[in-house]
């Protein structure tokens, strides 16, 4: 088929180019008459000429009815059909036999041929699979696609090409619903007083008290929070808070605070860390940069030490700790989340300085910003500016503050609610593939999928720096979900609604750079939030890549990525927003971006969402992924079937020590079913 397709591009071109040179209605066809055809008194056509224009017409027809024919032809190939017998791929015995040895260990090399794509899950740019591609007699549909026939949308192409069931991206659902008024509810906790959000659009702290036990953040405001304070003569206990204020209230009174300064503030009401606590990435980010930046970072400070010093005024109700088995929602002022970063910043919060297993908050992940201050790399002065450049928004004079509200909402799926995967009848919905493009920007509108961490924001405050630490640094309000989220279950996400993003940025992982401001322009909900949401969900880890051809694995990734992709049950479907998400746990967690694809639209199928993934420049994916979404959608391949495909694989590869590429076995399985019916 190959060199079939070849002799119908080269014929198709010749055909095209005696088109234009024959076509007497051209806009040049003056210049296409012969010297030796014109009069030499007037150069204008000689008389016979006119013969010669109404046999070239007759030719154009002839010539345009073959270009027709080519087309159709072209037409069948790239729907599924042989050139030569007109049979879908199913049924042609000639052709579509598959282009890759039945020994060709694709599915497995894939994975080991991406890049790094995820702190602990992963998403950026892939290597995909560099296996070449062996050639039959007859070629493979994707090979007659890559070859030259190249339908748009294909690597390297536009993405126009549309199968069945696949559809550009301006066609896919975005966010419209109009919400209800914004309430309290015992699975709601709002920290602004609604009454006078709704009077006056103003967003003023809801009040109440603040309570230290296991079911609440312990705020370092409080009294119950004490430091010892050791004497000559005796050691006693003071409110904590006293110790901060005094420490910050130094730094917030200077017009250029040092990092030496920072450190001696934060070491004084933390006495316990004194000794272990490095501080070097911080002296370091401000000897590197430039003289004229440091002054504006020196002021930062101080303006984030007066806006710590804020939290007693701005936070006056207690925060629920979203924990595990538990379903509900925080929803907090921009001005808040700013104030309690500012406070993570300083590190004030008490009983969060240690991850010991036996710790209290040994199951949460870390929030004060301790671990940023230390071990210096490039990659924390990326960070500091982003978050520096956060701070200095959110710093400014109140009429230039954003003004908006984000919500933290904890979801989980009880095992008795989870979907029967070998029994769903429903078909693949709508899907747009592109190697170009990213999550938040072509996913605005759309619920965008952060590949987490279980402990949410990942190495942010450390060293990660891929999909969800970048995620999170030019969206530093989702930072403060790790002071109160829950390490995840197997059946559980977080999702933000209403995060703004503040930084633009360039690269991944060691290349990553902070590349200036962003002006979010993404418009607001009645709530006053941004039409912006982020779903959280955590990929299974695989130390072995072969681990994951495993059903027990794919179905705790089924029903993972279905919890994170379910709609709410009081809206109905036809108000969900398309899925924006892409190589999910496909880096350092060792999944293969196939069956990863494969899972997702599964996932998105039973909770009714159309999903546009984006494969990070990855081309050869993206095509791969469009070619067999078609095949799927053009055979009406369930989401039970192919559940069953996956499974029959799982056990093939158990039983062999080499697989055969995850698609085309799914490809063939439904070949020799089909075959026997």
């Amino acid at each position: 088929m190959t060199s079939t397709h070849n002799l119908m591009t080269e014929k198709k071109d010749e055909l095209v180019e005696s088109e234009v040179a024959s076509d007497p209605d051209g806009d040049k066809d003056g210049e296409r008459i012969h010297e030796n055809e014109l009069c030499a008194t007037c150069k204008c056509p000689r008389g016979e000429g006119d013969d010669e224009i109404n046999r070239l017409r007759l030719e154009n027809q002839k010539l345009k009815k073959k270009v027709d024919e080519l087309q159709e032809t072209l037409n069948r190939v790239l729907a599924g059909e042989c050139p030569l017998c007109h049979q879908t791929a199913m049924d042609c015995t000639d052709g579509m036999t598959g282009g890759r040895s039945s020994g060709e260990n694709e599915g497995l090399g894939a994975m080991e041929g991406s890049s790094e794509m995820s702190h602990k899950s992963g998403s950026t740019p892939m290597k995909g699979d560099k296996t070449e591609r062996k050639s039959s007699t007859s070629g493979t549909l994707q090979e007659v696609s890559r070859s030259g026939l190249d339908p748009k949308g294909a690597a390297g192409g536009s993405d126009d090409w549309k199968t069945e069931n696949s559809c550009q991206l301006k066609d896919l659902k975005r966010d419209h619903l109009q919400l209800e008024k914004l309430h309290f509810s015992p699975f709601h906790t709002v920290l602004v007083d609604v009454d006078r959000f709704w009077i006056e659009k103003r967003f003023v702290a809801k009040e109440g008290r603040h309570i230290w036990d296991k079911n609440f953040v312990k705020m370092p405001c409080v009294d119950e929070s004490v430091v010892t304070k050791e004497t000559f003569m005796s050691t006693g206990k003071q409110p904590r808070w006293d110790s901060i204020k005094k420490q910050l209230s130094r730094l917030a009174k200077s017009s250029s605070v040092t990092a030496s300064e920072v450190e001696t503030a934060i070491k004084k009401f933390n006495p316990k860390y004194q000794d272990q606590w490095s501080f070097d990435a911080l002296h370091t980010f401000f000897k590197v940069v430039a003289e004229s930046e440091r002054s504006t970072y020196s002021h930062t400070l101080s303006r984030i030490a007066h806006l710590a010093l804020m939290l007693p005024h701005s936070c006056k109700k207690g925060i629920p700790l979203l924990r595990q088995g538990q379903k509900h929602s925080i929803t907090l002022s921009q001005r808040q989340i700013a104030c309690l970063l500012a406070n993570a910043f300083y590190c004030t919060f008490p009983h969060r300085n240690t991850t010991h297993a036996r710790s209290e908050y040994a199951n949460y992940p870390t929030i004060n910003f301790q671990s940023l201050f230390g071990n210096w790399s490039d990659r924390k002065a990326q960070k500091f500016r982003a978050i520096f450049h956060y701070f200095s928004v959110m710093t400014r004079e109140e009429e230039a503050l954003p003004k908006g509200l984000v919500t933290f909402t904890r979801c989980g799926i009880e095992d008795r609610d989870l979907p029967q995967w070998r029994s769903r009848a429903e078909m693949l919905t709508k899907l747009h593939v592109s190697s170009k493009g990213t999550i938040e920007k072509d996913g605005v509108g759309m619920l965008q999928v952060d590949f987490a961490c279980n402990m949410v924001g990942g190495g942010v405050l450390g060293s990660g720096l891929v999909q969800e630490e970048i995620l999170f640094l030019i969206n530093p309000e989702l930072i403060v979900a790790r002071l109160f989220t829950e390490k995840l279950g197997d059946t559980e996400c977080l999702k933000i609604t209403g995060s703004q993003q503040y930084s633009e940025y360039s690269g991944y992982s060691d290349s990553f750079k902070w590349t200036g401001p962003h002006e979010d322009t993404t418009q607001r909900d009645e709530w006053e939030r941004r039409r912006r949401q982020i779903v959280a969900i955590d990929a299974l880890n695989f130390k072995y890549p072969r681990e994951q051809f495993n059903m027990k694995k794919v179905n705790r990734e089924l029903n993972k990525a279905y919890c994170g992709f379910k709609g709410e049950d009081n809206v109905p479907p036809d108000y969900y927003p398309a899925i924006a998400t892409g190589n999910w746990g496909c880096g350092a967690f060792g999944g293969d971006p196939k069956l990863k694809a494969l899972i997702q639209m599964m996932a998105a199928a039973v909770a009714k969402r159309e999903m546009a993934y984006f494969t990070f420049k990855n081309n050869d994916l993206q095509m791969d992924i469009v070619m067999i979404h078609h095949f799927l959608t053009k055979h009406h391949v369930t989401v039970g079937r192919l559940y069953k495909m996956l499974d029959e694989y799982c056990d093939d590869i158990y039983r062999h020590s080499r697989a055969t590429d995850l698609y085309e076995f799914i490809k063939q399985s439904l070949r020799v079913t089909t075959s026997k019916h």
